[in-house]
């Protein structure tokens, strides 16, 4: 028998039984759609997960800083002093797969705009890879080499401004500053703008310098912390820095614990991978220079960890379908052999080879996990359109899911293995199944009935 001949004997089969072949694909459409089903939810919870990490900054990121104590050295052992300066940062500039390095300078300011004061952080960095660290504009641009007096401030900024002549304290009603078009005025002088109660006198012998500063950019909102901080070129904000611990030391009014003291060195860093794969091999690269090094990857990981568990046990119970729905495929086979002993004995005489014989049969096994297969991802389909707007308003009863989360996701991949798996299972439930079709006496089959 040929191929053609295989496949026509195999359908006319399973169609004389329909009612058997319907209930046993029927098995493998509750099989397949269970462990589809219970697999996407584990898919749905990881991109949740990554949805909910990427919105507090992205995942290409890793955060230097000097604070860091080796294994080694935790338990009272000598630790290694580093030093985060420009030869450090182009020997992590110089690792496989990084793209930026800026410096990181952290300060803390008062800012001035006409009647309005607020306190903002200010932040240093390297102007010129300012836009690989994927810093988005909504309004104006982004920094400059050139740019010295020029500010790019976070999306919430402009809403952190307050008026002193009504408010005592910072945290009453704020009021909006446009800061693109504003006249500002920046400073450590905490006071500035502040009205003095009655009988209060400044302490200051040297008032400290004010800045004539204008900003640039607004960036657009990413629910991190991007957006409560405000940028300026590193080099620039570090002579302000130094101009005004200057003017502090003679006023005699104290170290500001919110400023970096350091010249030649820096306290943080924050590099770009360019691949997100290679960012936990960057890291540890880093730390093994004596760096601390954070990433959001490593909450990610440990999220996906857990979520691998969960997945684990879901994906089990719905194999557990899968594994009675093959059962049943196997079942359905050994009783076709027994009630086609004569027709097997018929074709053995006939001189059918033995191989077309067990293919008939692996056919047949295969075909029905095949249907089994693709109807369970459309049932699988339907059930995941449900979940994900019937189940998300269920849930959002109990408390707000975030935006673009999901219950089910089911990838194409998962889709096309389920498919090829459920095939997969038939063959091997038929195969017992062909074997002993081939098996069979001729004469005791033809005699049997």
């Amino acid at each position: 028998m040929n191929s053609v001949d295989v496949i026509s004997m195999g359908l006319r089969n399973m169609w004389r039984r329909k009612t058997r072949t319907i209930l046993t694909v029927l098995g493998v459409i509750i099989g397949t759609s269970s462990i589809v089903i219970m697999l996407s939810l584990g898919i749905a919870m990881n991109e949740n997960f990554r949805r909910e990490i990427e919105r507090m900054g992205s995942l290409n990121i890793i955060n230097i800083n000097t604070h860091y104590i080796p294994p080694e050295a935790q338990g009272g052992g000598p630790t290694k002093e580093v030093k985060l300066d420009d030869k450090a940062l182009a020997q992590i500039n110089a690792i496989e797969g990084v793209e930026a390095v800026t410096p990181v300078m952290y300060t803390y300011w008062k800012f001035g705009a006409g009647k309005l004061v607020g306190h903002v952080s200010v932040i240093g960095i390297d102007t010129k890879v300012m836009e690989k660290f994927d810093f988005e504009v909504e309004e104006g641009r982004l920094l400059n080499e050139s740019d010295t007096n020029a500010l790019v401030f976070g999306a919430y900024i402009p809403h952190m401004f307050y008026n002193p002549k009504s408010n005592y304290y910072y945290g009453g009603s704020q009021d909006n500053v446009n800061l693109m078009s504003e006249k500002l005025i920046m400073t450590m002088n905490m006071e500035y703008g502040e009205r003095r109660r009655r009988g209060q006198t400044g302490t200051n012998t040297e008032p400290l310098p004010e800045y004539k500063v204008k900003g640039v950019g607004i960036l657009k909102q990413s629910d991190g912390e991007s957006d409560y901080n405000a940028y300026m070129n590193i080099n620039h904000l570090k002579k302000l820095q130094e101009e005004s611990e200057r003017a502090r030391s003679r006023s005699s009014r104290g170290w500001n614990p919110y400023q970096d003291t350091s010249r030649d060195s820096y306290q943080n860093a924050m590099v770009k991978v360019k691949d997100i794969n290679d960012v936990q091999k960057v890291q540890e690269q880093i730390m093994e220079m004596g760096f601390g090094a954070f990433s959001l990857t490593d909450i990610l990981e440990s999220m996906q960890k857990t979520a691998a568990g969960i997945q684990a046990i879901l994906g089990g119970i719905g194999a557990v379908s899968l594994l009675v729905a093959a059962l049943g495929i196997t079942n359905t086979m050994i009783m076709s052999i027994y009630e086609r002993t004569r027709e097997i004995g018929v074709m053995k005489v006939l001189g059918a080879e033995l191989g077309s014989i067990r293919r008939l049969f692996l056919f047949e096994a295969g075909l029905i996990g095949f249907a089994g297969g693709i109807l369970g991802i459309g049932f699988s389909l339907l059930i995941s359109f449900i979940l994900n707007n019937v189940g998300i308003s269920f849930m959002n009863f109990f408390g707000p899911m975030g935006e673009g989360s999901k219950i089910s996701v089911i990838p194409v991949w998962l889709m096309a293995a389920s498919i090829v798996f459920a095939t997969l299972i038939g063959l091997i439930s038929g195969y017992h199944p062909a074997r002993r079709a081939m098996k069979l006496s001729a004469l005791e089959a033809i005699k049997t009935e």
